[in-house]
């Protein structure tokens, strides 16, 4: 089902990626404003903290394994049909959810439909998309600035859902979401072509089935390390984009402030992922990986430390927002020098439900830490030690040597 569309170079490349990243822009920026309707919700169903944030939490999961599963399909029909599809369930979940009155309802709205959908236009996907038709040496650009697409769309989506909410209320605020989810579907058309497969850098037969490649990717330690230190990435994530602003109203600050922090982490996240995705071509991407998680670990040790004032919160917010999702550029970069080119959507998908397997503890324990001790304290102590835990396990993987290509005269 793939045809022979060859691979893209100069400035061709750059309608691939910019569609690629303002798709990113909406489906990123309508999940990570999430945490703006956790709020709302327990206002207006009365379902509490602990219902809504493990609703929140399986949709963390559910974007996760979706990825894989879509991955499979992009990389065997093409990534457009994808698109579509998940822009249609990103729309209808997140229009339903305003009239969900049970955790039931809840959790297929929040949970599965709008989580899904998003997982359809995200990383695996659309990294995956684009790859195939570049030469190597752009792809971890690529990566980056797709990356900094779904940075932009959390910059953005945060203080316009929350004016939308102060002002018009929040149902408003989410069929307004769900709205804009549907503008992905005409950019799908763009991601439509799926190339032949290459033959993969490492050395793997071109003509390889997908069990196959798994069989491979399975017995792989340093595809392994990547899923465990992804699964903290997940973590850490989940639980701030979650609980961020109720960290906010325990320490008595307003609305405002969570919503200003989300939107600075997404707009430091802009130069972090693209940052990330420069150094993926000049540095080796497990030591990029190594030094992101242990500058998380140090950025909330600080924030425990200092004293809780809106300026706290957005200097927190920035030094977070630039390693916030820089993971992603070198993961995605070593899944593809590890494997190739031809299954990089089903296989970094599958790094992606390791991350959001840690995104659903950090969304659910997050609401359980609360609800019976009053604070996060235990949550931000956990996220430390995951951090530091991430940084080191990076290390072992077995990274090719960069190959520099010289310039011409």
């Amino acid at each position: 089902m793939s045809d022979t569309t060859p691979p893209v170079t100069g400035r061709s490349i750059w309608p691939l990626i910019l569609t690629a990243a303002a798709i990113m822009t909406i489906t990123m920026g309508a999940r990570q404003s999430m945490g703006l309707f956790v709020s709302p919700l327990n206002t207006a169903t009365g379902l509490g903290i602990v219902a809504i944030s493990f609703a929140m939490a399986v949709g963390q999961f559910t974007w996760g394994a979706s990825q894989p599963i879509f991955g499979a399909i992009a990389d065997r029909y093409g990534s457009g049909r994808v698109i579509v599809v998940g822009g249609i369930l990103l729309a209808v979940g997140t229009a339903l959810t305003p009239f969900a009155s049970t955790q039931w309802m809840l959790l297929a709205t929040i949970g599965f439909l709008s989580a899904a959908g998003a997982g359809a236009g995200s990383f695996s996907i659309l990294i995956g998309a684009t790859a195939r038709r570049l030469p190597p040496e752009k792809r971890p650009f690529a990566a980056g600035f797709i990356n900094a697409g779904g940075s932009f769309g959390q910059f953005l989506f945060a203080p316009l859902n929350q004016i939308l909410i102060s002002s018009f209320g929040w149902v408003t605020a989410m069929m307004t979401t769900a709205v804009a989810a549907l503008l992905t579907l005409p950019l799908a058309r763009v991601l439509r072509h799926q190339p032949h497969a290459p033959t993969t850098a490492s050395g793997t037969p071109a003509g390889i089935t997908l069990r196959q490649q798994l069989r491979l990717a399975a017995r792989d330690k340093s595809y392994w390390c990547l899923h465990a230190g992804f699964f903290t990435c997940g973590f850490h994530i989940a639980f701030l984009i979650t609980h961020l602003p109720g960290e906010v109203q325990l320490c008595g600050l307003s609305a405002s402030v969570a919503a200003t922090s989300i939107a600075l982490i997404g707009l430091a996240n802009i130069a972090g992922s693209l940052t990330a995705g420069a150094l993926g071509s000049v540095y080796r991407m497990k030591w990029l990986l190594f030094w992101t998680y242990s500058a998380r670990a140090a950025a909330v040790a600080i924030y425990l430390a200092a004293p809780k004032t809106p300026l706290t919160f957005y200097a927190f917010a920035l030094v977070l927002g630039f390693t916030w999702l820089s993971t992603v550029p070198p993961t995605a970069g070593l899944v593809g020098k590890l494997f190739g080119t031809r299954y990089l959507a089903t296989l970094f998908g599958l790094t992606l439900l390791s991350h959001q397997i840690g995104g659903f503890f950090g969304a659910w324990l997050g609401g359980l830490a609360l609800a019976n001790t009053g604070s996060y304290t235990w949550m931000w102590y956990a996220d430390i030690v995951l951090a530091l835990g991430a940084a080191f396990i990076n290390l072992p993987i077995e990274e090719a040597p960069l190959q520099r290509v010289a310039a011409p005269a």
